[in-house]
């Protein structure tokens, strides 16, 4: 299986955990929705609204990706692994490149205050138990595509060998016999012939 096609299951699924990452760290350090809500403006994410949008593109991507392995494997391709590392590095690093870039855009300039928010340790703390979540996910989806993609080429089911009758030889009519005798008489066996 191609390398991109396990990348293309996986991130999407990292954006997923990431994301989850974020909602959760919000919700446990502003946990009134109007203060949240506030809090949520004036930092920056106000594009959380179009979110869905996003999530739909990225599974639909996940989707292609997934149909491709089964595809891939039905052709006999083994399937790539996914690096637990990977996960467990990226997901932290898209949580504070995202945290910075929400701030920073909003605010026009680069915010360097952004790691002592209230919310950044424990959306980056968050990030590791998701991500390993998301890591086990893609693998479940990958193996499911690729044995999906086996079964559907599967060989036919082999069937029981059928028992041959052997049946005896007709006697060669003594005409055909005389026949065989003269042509290949300078290298067979004498003829026998009864009169």
């Amino acid at each position: 299986m191609r390398r991109s096609l396990t990348w293309l299951v996986a991130v999407p699924l990292l954006l997923v955990s990431s994301q989850a990452a974020h909602f959760v760290a919000y919700r446990v350090v502003y946990p009134g929705t109007p203060f949240r809500t506030q809090v949520l403006l004036s930092t920056g994410h106000g594009y959380l609204d179009r979110l869905p949008i996003a999530f739909g593109a990225a599974g639909a991507i996940a989707l292609v990706a997934l149909l491709v392995a089964a595809f891939d494997a039905s052709r006999g391709h083994a399937a790539r692994a996914l690096p637990p590392w990977a996960f467990g590095m990226l997901a932290p690093a898209a949580f504070v490149i995202q945290e910075f870039l929400e701030r920073s855009l909003h605010s026009g300039t680069f915010a360097w205050h952004t790691a002592a928010a209230p919310t950044f340790l424990p959306g980056l703390a968050a990030q590791v138990p998701l991500a390993l979540l998301a890591w086990l996910a893609a693998r479940l989806f990958l193996r499911i595509a690729v044995h999906a993609g086996r079964a559907l080429t599967s060989p036919p089911p082999r069937r029981a060998p059928q028992a041959l009758a052997v049946q005896a030889p007709d006697a060669p009519s003594t005409t055909r016999a005389h026949a065989l005798a003269r042509r290949l008489a300078e290298r067979g066996p004498p003829l026998l012939v009864s009169v």
